[in-house]
């Protein structure tokens, strides 16, 4: 795969929030529309492009932990506030290699999480659970060996303890239980099909009315022995 082999060429063994939904994409998970804008001159033209109000996020691989970095803005809603998240995000970058992600923002009561770890003994190994800030706190989650069928990513979310903010609470829709179970499934062909993918963290995926959406991600790739 292109995106992976030129991170490895250049020395990366992470993929920036950017390569890894490019690849998601590239196996029908459903993603957020984003745009990378590098210097000042494309902040207007992404900004009307992607919509308002959107999300601003430093996008680098040499990134994984944007929030605790103060590298993502939310809920920017015209052109200063966005020039300005612009400025400020990448003066927190110290200049490094990275651009800025321009995303829609995802509306959304529920989070989950998808992920994925090749495990030495059964190889791709398939996560699934409760998302957001309470994944670490939590974590409550369910594990399937790759690859998976319908029935198997359905027994997953049956699994979780919170397996009821799945179903229609609270006037909110029932999740999509079609379109989660196959990114469930994809995530594992993606595991299976690639062998220089280590692990794979969606998180989290925004329950957008009943649609799941891959709103941030993380691929790690193997390092030579």
């Amino acid at each position: 795969m292109d995106i992976i082999d030129k991170a490895l060429k250049e020395g990366r063994y992470a993929l920036s929030e950017y390569e890894a939904k490019q690849i998601l994409a590239l196996y029908d998970i459903p993603v957020a529309r984003e745009i990378v804008v590098k210097n000042s001159k494309g902040v207007i033209p992404a900004a009307n492009e992607i919509g308002y109000p959107l999300v601003m996020k430093g996008c680098s691989p040499e990134i994984t932990h944007k929030t605790e970095q103060g590298l993502v803005w939310m809920d920017i809603r015209d052109d200063n506030e966005a020039l300005n998240g612009f400025k400020k995000i990448s003066a927190r970058m110290n200049g490094g290699s990275g651009a800025v992600l321009f995303q829609e923002m995802i509306a959304g009561q529920r989070e989950l999480v998808i992920g994925l770890i090749r495990d030495p003994q059964f190889g791709p190994c398939i996560m699934f659970g409760l998302g957001g800030i309470f994944t670490e706190i939590l974590k409550d989650v369910s594990f399937r060996v790759a690859p998976i069928e319908k029935r198997d990513a359905l027994e997953m979310m049956d699994e979780i303890k919170a397996r009821k903010i799945l179903d229609a609470i609270r006037g909110l829709e029932p999740v999509d239980r079609d379109r989660l179970s196959k990114m469930l499934i994809n995530v594992g062909r993606l595991g299976l099909e690639n062998d220089l993918i280590k692990e794979i963290d969606i998180n989290p995926v925004i329950i957008s009315g009943k649609r799941p959406i891959a709103v941030d991600a993380l691929i790690i790739l193997q390092q030579d022995d």
